[in-house]
């Protein structure tokens, strides 16, 4: 009897989109993409970071482009997925975040917010499955969400709001998409220490908040995403879709 042979984590011959490029997760899940075998196009608004990383991985040898995007400009994005594409793998990365009491939330926040987390996602994760559908090609969709698509939390009640519903699209399009072969997921972090995070660290009550949570101790750093990314993104997860990938220490765990 032949022994199973283990699904390939290598990602040679693929194209991918990673949105958040310029920073953080985004900019650590470009890099072990790219360590794979993807051709990573960088996506942000900051496109001077984005050029530094690129020019970074084509030191490295890797193939790298950059592509100034906003996210939260649904019809410019779209023409540029439509224009670049299609990418068998999209990683959206891109997030906000304003956080105050539910009492204290504002208008303008509230949309703010919406706009990138939300809006933002929804639409780049349509344009990217719509170049695949009109393709016939594969792929793989992974939505940086967070635990607080799952759980409550201090002061992020309009986040906890656009993070659940993150999770909620991603399982009704994974129902969509799936006829078509194209998966689509998210990855929940826990607290990361990226500049967005930064001010939650810098208060003593919030930080100590976070590390009484989190089971193993420790806060995130973007190195514990990057193995998550590739696994979603290659043939090693191709049964996986419509689920999160918890990457919380254990916040959730209780």
């Amino acid at each position: 009897m032949n022994l199973p042979q283990t699904p390939s984590f290598y990602l040679t011959g693929k194209r991918a989109l990673i949105t958040g490029a310029s920073s953080g997760i985004g900019r650590a899940c470009a890099v072990a993409l790219a360590d794979y075998g993807a051709a990573v196009t960088l996506a942000a608004r900051r496109v001077d970071k984005l050029e530094e990383t690129a020019a970074q991985l084509r030191d490295a040898g890797q193939t790298a482009e950059v592509l100034a995007l906003d996210v939260g400009d649904i019809e410019a994005t779209a023409s540029a997925v439509e224009r670049h594409g299609p990418f068998d793998i999209l990683i959206n990365s891109a997030g906000t975040a304003r956080h105050s009491k539910a009492t204290d939330t504002m208008p303008e926040d509230f949309d703010a917010v919406m706009t990138v987390n939300l809006r933002g996602a929804y639409f780049l994760s349509q344009a990217v499955a719509k170049g695949l559908i009109a393709a016939g090609r594969p792929g793989s969709l992974i939505n940086i969400s967070s635990q607080m698509g799952h759980v409550g939390g201090m002061e992020r009640a309009v986040y906890c709001a656009s993070k659940f519903a993150v999770e909620g699209f991603t399982k009704a399009m994974a129902i969509e998409f799936g006829p078509h072969n194209i998966r689509i997921n998210t990855i929940c972090p826990t607290f990361i220490l990226t500049e967005l995070t930064q001010p939650t660290f810098d208060d003593p009550d919030k930080r100590a908040w976070v590390l009484d949570k989190i089971k193993l101790g420790r806060a995130g750093d973007v190195k514990d995403i990057m193995g998550a990314a590739v696994y979603l993104a290659s043939d090693a997860a191709a049964l996986v879709t419509g689920t999160a990938v918890m990457i919380d220490g254990g916040w959730t765990a209780d």
